[in-house]
């Protein structure tokens, strides 16, 4: 006898409408990307470096969610296009800077209409989407602390 809420039914599972709605969104995002020549994953990169102007590996991997493995080739191919450059730490050669170009400053214009073309697909009032964006965000925290402490759940 099927139970009536089971836990293992694809309509009782919060991960997947998560999973789908994120695949959905960078979708939409990919024609408006592929204009500027860059991928989802650059661009989230080149909003941390319009905002920051210069930060470590680790730091932009934290702030990201990205680890060395994906970052790597990634702040590669934004360099070999000018936008970003990445230097040695004078005081710890472990550490890699990251330092944004006057060609990457540029391309922030040409991205600006991005956030307002992509609200238009989410049709979410602001109230709507203030609340998921604090949720989203409470969830994200709780499970990146988990990670971090070593909890697995």
């Amino acid at each position: 006898m099927e139970e009536k809420n089971d836990s293992l039914k694809l309509g009782n599972q919060l991960c997947f409408p998560l999973y789908a709605c994120s695949k959905e969104i960078v979708r939409r995002y990919k024609p408006l990307l592929d204009k500027l020549d860059l991928t989802y994953t650059q661009y989230i990169v080149m909003m941390v470096m319009w905002e920051q102007k210069q930060i470590n590996v680790t730091s932009l991997g934290k702030l990201l969610y990205l680890d060395s493995g994906t970052l790597t080739p990634l702040l590669k191919k934004l360099e070999s296009k000018g936008y970003i450059s990445r230097t040695r730490d004078k005081k710890d050669e472990r550490n890699v800077i990251i330092t944004i170009e006057p060609k990457g400053i540029k391309l922030k214009e040409k991205a600006k209409n991005i956030p307002e073309e992509i609200g238009k697909c989410v049709n979410l009032t602001e109230a709507e989407a203030i609340t998921l964006y604090k949720t989203l965000y409470k969830i994200l925290g709780t499970i990146s602390n988990d990670f971090e402490d070593g909890k697995k759940h």
